[in-house]
């Protein structure tokens, strides 16, 4: 029988396991994520279970992919320059859904176009416009294309595609209508911005890896976690990178789920960058129906219905004024462990750490540091002179901070740098004080030490330093992330619901862990499920988690890896939809991914849908890396009731193809 791999690239490590389909996991290791190459990476993990196992990579029949990398970008603001282009809409839809604030000033494109609801062009597509427009827009890594009612009649949107890969074919192109076949044309636009922006991260990532696997002379097919959980070839990876948000996250609730054997639960996942939190119900991930938001955009991706915020064993750590005294805030940064730069540099990171301890007075930037980590990319091209001499400087090696940035203009240079995933900041972080109170090893515990010290060092308005020891800072920023884990766990688990608002609930538990009682008033809040603690850094914080919240933490064998052990135990899933609505003239039309298609009756409407969406659904599934594959088809019929007679409104229509990915055995 072949072996599966499975493999998750996180924002801080690289996570592998050897999966045998009837003894479990066999073997597994953990790596250091390399940014500037994701393979360098992988292969350490990758060698290192196989070594462990003693196998042959060529009893390898299936590698499968897990990433927070999809994620992370959107959470830090990361991403590709791209071009947005609106076919029959007006510069108001910019303001909807934020999609201005994700365009981040990047060339939008208006068109003439466009259909109505009934699937009808509105105008004629404007091709000369476009033509202009993209000779205008500069260099751009991937286009998006949006167009009014595109669900109802995709012409004008592929089209637009046939244009622009006519004029290059390495421009990358993502449609909306491709992505959702629901209403809502600026938060389509905004998925297809989101998905453009992610495209040239995705595609180094799988390009990468399916180049060292080559090199590893493993043939076997490549599987990548969508974020509902569900598998999909690599090829379909690169064009709809978007699917892949909360990849991560959907691999370790279906790892969770294996690991633990519950049922029902609340899972969190601490990475380097997030946490996140989802729930078990029958065994199976809680979906989002109404599109997975994820770094404040509210998509239309259906993936698993996740809390994400930007909190995890690397967060950033900073200190701001709470009245007359300092309070820690940490994220949604995340930020290089000092501790891990000086494994890697320990001669410069010493020699600046201790040069910033004998100062008598602190600055904003000791115990940081800027280092390069970007690839050679469309970034490169549309930096500034500023940005550009700044970044030049740094592919010599890591800077301090405070040698490297001495005008505010550079510090807004540098910010832009990060924000393209060029640069990386490093300094202080829960892993560091993780490190300093001896419930993590590994790295440079002494440089830590020295961070941490100068951080606190930081004085109230009152001209009262933060703390005078490392191990006190440490503390702090342990029951930091204790506290808020615990008050976004509830949040997250609250939700939407009536009965008490995330806000109120927090303030209770707040309260009932303060020393000073109400001697009146019981207070008493906390979770009826258990808390399954994943990530690396679970068993260190999850125990004192659900303490503050009343319940029991549990932290199954392998949570370190639980991601990379939910990318191979999965399954490919995917999905047509169509709607059918009454016309004018009595006759019925369906809507699908083609043009519109009129009928005299409603049972020769579904008839050609059912037939139509299974044929697209389950050739979707073979491109997607399914074997056999099974299909089923739901119609679920809305009515009105008017004056005691029953009118239909529309069918909606769902066609599901599912199976195991295809093995070499």
């Amino acid at each position: 029988m072949s072996l599966l791999l499975g493999i998750d690239t996180g924002g801080t490590y690289t996570d592998a396991v050897l999966f045998d389909e009837e003894k479990g996991v066999i073997a597994s290791a953990k790596s250091l994520t390399t940014r500037r190459d994701y393979a360098i990476g992988i292969g350490k993990s990758v060698a290192s279970v196989i070594g462990s196992a003693e196998v042959s990579t060529s009893d390898i029949g299936l590698v499968s992919l897990s990433t927070t990398l999809a994620t992370n970008a959107l959470v830090e603001g990361q991403g590709g320059r791209i071009c947005l282009i609106l076919i029959g809409f007006d510069e108001t839809a910019l303001e909807r859904n934020g999609l201005r604030d994700a365009l981040k000033g990047d060339p939008v494109i208006f068109l003439s176009g466009g259909h109505n609801g009934q699937g009808e062009a509105e105008a004629p597509l404007d091709e000369a416009a476009l033509n202009s427009g993209l000779d205008a827009a500069g260099t751009i890594t991937a286009f998006a294309v949006a167009g009014l009612f595109a669900i109802r009649n995709p012409e004008h949107e592929l089209r637009a595609r046939e244009i622009i890969l006519a004029r290059s074919e390495n421009n990358s192109v993502t449609c909306s209508h491709e992505l959702s076949s629901k209403l809502d044309g600026p938060r389509r636009a905004l998925t297809s911005v989101l998905n453009a922006r992610l495209i040239n991260l995705i595609h180094h990532l799988i390009a990468s890896s399916e180049a060292l696997f080559a090199d590893m002379k493993i043939d076997a097919p490549l599987m990548v976690v969508q974020g509902d959980g569900a598998l999909i070839s690599a090829e379909v990876a690169k064009l709809k990178p978007i699917e892949t948000i909360l990849s991560g996250p959907a691999a370790s609730l279906v790892g969770a789920a294996y690991l633990s054997g519950e049922e029902d639960a609340i899972v969190s996942d601490i990475g380097g960058t997030t946490t996140d939190i989802a729930i078990l119900e029958n065994g199976s991930p809680r979906l989002d129906a109404d599109g997975a938001t994820v770094g404040g955009w509210r998509t239309m991706v259906e993936a698993v219905a996740i809390h994400t915020v930007g909190l995890g064993g690397d967060s950033e750590v900073a200190a701001v004024k709470s009245g007359f005294g300092l309070a820690l805030t940490l994220g949604p940064r995340r930020l290089v462990p000092v501790s891990l730069l000086a494994t890697e540099h320990p001669g410069l990171v010493h020699d600046a750490l201790d040069a910033q301890l004998l100062r008598d007075r602190w600055q904003e930037n000791f115990g940081r540091f800027a280092f390069a980590v970007g690839r050679e990319s469309a970034h490169l091209a549309a930096l500034s002179e500023l940005e550009a001499a700044l970044f030049a400087e740094l592919e010599s090696g890591p800077k301090p901070l405070e040698k490297l940035i001495t005008r505010r203009r550079q510090l807004s240079a540098l910010e832009r740098l990060v924000s393209t995933g060029l640069v990386m900041i490093a300094g202080l972080t829960p892993s560091d004080s993780a490190h300093i109170l001896g419930l993590q090893e590994g790295w440079d515990r002494e440089a830590a030490e020295k961070a941490a010290l100068l951080f606190g060092r930081q004085k109230d308005t009152r001209g009262v330093p933060l703390s005078n020891t490392a191990e006190e800072v440490s503390r702090m920023i342990f029951s930091a992330l204790v506290n808020i884990s615990s008050e976004t766990l509830l949040a997250a688990v609250l939700g939407d619901d009536s009965l008490l608002t995330p806000a109120e609930a927090v303030t209770m538990l707040r309260a009932s862990h303060q020393e000073a009682t109400h001697p009146l008033i019981k207070l008493d809040i906390g979770l009826q499920l258990p808390v399954i603690g994943l990530g690396a850094s679970a068993h260190i914080y999850y125990p004192d988690v659900a303490t503050q919240l009343g319940t029991i933490a549990i932290i199954p064998d392998h949570a370190a890896v639980a991601n990379a052990v939910g990318a191979v135990v999965g399954q490919v899933r995917t999905s047509a939809h169509g709607n059918i609505l009454p016309t004018d003239n009595d006759g019925f039309r369906l809507y699908h991914s083609g043009e519109p298609m009129d009928f005299e009756s409603i049972d020769a409407a579904v008839a050609a849908a059912e037939k139509l969406l299974k044929s697209e659904t389950r050739t979707l599934a073979t491109e997607s890396g399914a074997a056999e594959v099974h299909t089923k088809f739901v119609r679920q019929d809305n009515v009105a009731h008017i004056g005691g007679r029953e009118m239909f409104i529309e069918s909606v229509l769902e066609a599901t193809a599912f199976g195991r990915p295809r093995i070499t055995r």
